[in-house]
Parts: structure tokens; C-alpha cells; sequence
């Protein structure tokens, strides 16, 4: 408890932190287009909506094997490279769907769980959930934790929670999605952040998307400078996973800066970052034609599922 009771954030220095970023950090012209490929490979291609069907992950899993135009790769000299994105989000129903479409790829399927958005189901219930889903063939898991515990300072309780879900996942990845929007203060998002991380938590996720406020480059700087710190205390290396609102390349450009500055090259490959997102694509893809054009296209042309 004494690494969860240090904690404290200082605010205004965060804010004042990350409101120079997008100023003082940019790329241009092959540079960008650059970094905006590595973006590419580090998105969870997701689609988590009501009204989700059997071919719409389907769709989803053939832009996420194909996530650009091939004739925009050429003129990129990338028509000989393999990019795909990190791995395809859906819900537990669509996991062997997902598997399916996928095979002879090495994209994971990552299923949200554990009574994902709001967490609130059954303890019991979200162990046969991420059972379920390791079962049918799913290589991450994205649980949400029970904001409760956060916001009752019971971190035991959600030490508890966090490790029992570690144990249902096994050997499959285990991403934790803190729900920052529902957390109130940055000191509860570090604090949790450690915990989760203590519990054995593969990465740190932001948000589920269904928040009113998700990803934000305040709370990012706070859950990558926790990472920092217990990397360094452990020699263990955690993700970050920001999902909800990055809609545009430029968003995208923003955080990969952030992460290089905060913890180095090495978290900006897909096996320590990802973006979850669903719109992004599109606007990456549409971004890496107007370099090879000098034109904009219309977002039609660049469909994600």
C-alpha cells in the first residue's frame, strides 16, 4: 500500500505539460507518413455498438488484414511490406466470428468483458465471461474494473478484483480499462493504475468509449508516468491502451509523441501501445492519400467495416 498511498499529481503542471506538446512536437511530409503507418499497426480496429452483426466484423476483420488502399502503399514503397493493424475489438458474441475471418493472420481478436461497459455485473459472472471468451479463441482481454472500489479508496478490493481476472485470462493478455471519465481526479487514475499494474495487468487502458469523458491527454500523461515508475521499480514493461475520441490523425500523432517522450521508442510498437478506436482509420488512411495526391478525399472512400 505504501507505492498506492504516495501517489499524488500535481494538476496544473500535467495540464501545463501537455497543452505545449502538439506545439513544440510535429512531423511532416515523409516523416509523417511514417509515423502514421506505425499508428496503423497499433490500432485495435473495434466495433462494440448495439446494433453489431456477424458481417459487419467481418468487415471489419478484412480493412483490419488490408488497411489501406493498395495502390496508396505503392506510391509509399510500402506495396512489399505486410501492415495490419494491431488486433480487432468486438464483444464476446463476435470472438469466433472474429477468429474465423482472421485465420492465417497473426491479428488477435481482443473481446471486451467482465460486464463491459459498466462492470456491474456479478463477480462470478465476469470469470465464466473471460473464460468464455480465452475458450473461443481470443487473445487479449479487455475487462473494465469496478469503479466503486476507486472511488471508495478500497484499492485491496480492487487489487482482489483485478488479480482474480488475471487468473481467468491464463496466458492471454490482460488489458485493464480504468473508466478515467468515472474516476473524478487524477490521483484516483494513478492509483489505479497502479494497482491494476500490481495485479498483473498486461496494459492500462483509458476508457471504454461509453464514458462522457474518455482519453484525454491529461489523464494519459499521468496513467504513462505511473508505467514509468513501475517499470523501473520491477523491470516489468506495461502497455497503454487509449481508446474513446481519437478520431484523427492528428489525435493519433499527439499521443505517439507523448509516448516517445514519456517512455521512450519501444512503446510505440503494437506490443506496448495501442489506440482503440473505430473512425480513426479512416482519417489515417484519407491522410496518407492527400501525401501521395496533394488531394482530399471524401471519407466514403476510405471504409472500416
Amino acid at each position: 500500500m505504501d507505492w498506492v498511498d504516495e501517489i499524488r499529481m500535481n494538476l496544473s503542471a500535467v495540464e501545463r505539460r501537455v497543452a505545449t506538446l502538439p506545439g513544440r512536437r510535429t512531423v511532416k511530409n515523409d516523416a509523417q507518413a511514417g509515423w502514421l503507418l506505425k499508428a496503423i499497426s497499433c490500432i485495435d480496429l473495434t466495433t462494440l455498438n448495439g446494433d453489431d452483426t456477424a458481417e459487419r466484423v467481418k468487415r471489419l476483420c478484412a480493412k483490419a488484414r488490408v488497411p489501406v488502399r493498395a495502390d496508396i502503399l505503392a506510391e509509399l514503397g510500402f506495396a512489399d511490406r505486410s501492415l495490419h493493424t494491431g488486433a480487432v475489438c468486438v464483444y464476446h458474441r463476435f470472438v469466433e466470428t472474429a477468429v474465423e475471418a482472421l485465420k492465417g493472420s497473426d491479428i488477435p481478436v481482443a473481446a471486451v468483458s467482465t460486464g463491459f461497459p459498466a462492470g456491474l455485473v456479478p463477480h462470478d459472472l465476469k470469470l465464466k465471461e473471460i473464460e468464455a471468451s480465452v475458450r473461443a479463441g481470443a487473445k487479449e482481454i479487455d475487462i473494465v474494473i469496478t469503479r466503486e472500489h476507486v472511488l471508495r479508496g478500497d484499492w485491496r478490493g480492487l487489487y482482489r478484483e483485478v488479480k482474480d481476472f488475471r487468473a481467468a485470462c491464463g496466458k492471454v493478455h490482460l488489458k485493464t480499462i480504468l473508466g478515467t471519465g468515472d474516476l473524478k481526479t487524477l490521483r484516483n487514475v494513478a492509483r489505479a493504475s497502479m494497482v491494476c499494474m500490481m495485479a498483473g495487468a498486461d496494459f492500462i487502458k483509458t476508457s471504454t468509449g461509453k464514458e462522457s469523458v474518455n482519453a484525454t491527454l491529461p489523464v494519459t500523461l499521468a496513467m504513462l508516468r505511473m508505467i514509468r515508475i513501475y517499470q523501473e521499480r520491477t523491470g516489468y514493461k506495461v502497455g497503454f491502451k487509449p481508446a474513446g475520441g481519437i478520431s484523427t490523425a492528428k489525435d493519433a500523432l499527439t499521443y505517439q509523441y507523448l509516448m516517445k517522450e514519456e517512455l521512450g521508442r519501444e512503446w510505440l510498437e503494437r506490443e506496448l501501445f495501442r489506440i482503440g478506436a473505430s473512425s480513426l482509420l479512416a482519417d489515417i488512411e484519407r491522410q496518407l492519400e492527400h501525401h501521395v495526391t496533394g488531394r482530399y478525399s471524401a471519407f466514403n472512400r476510405h471504409p472500416v467495416g
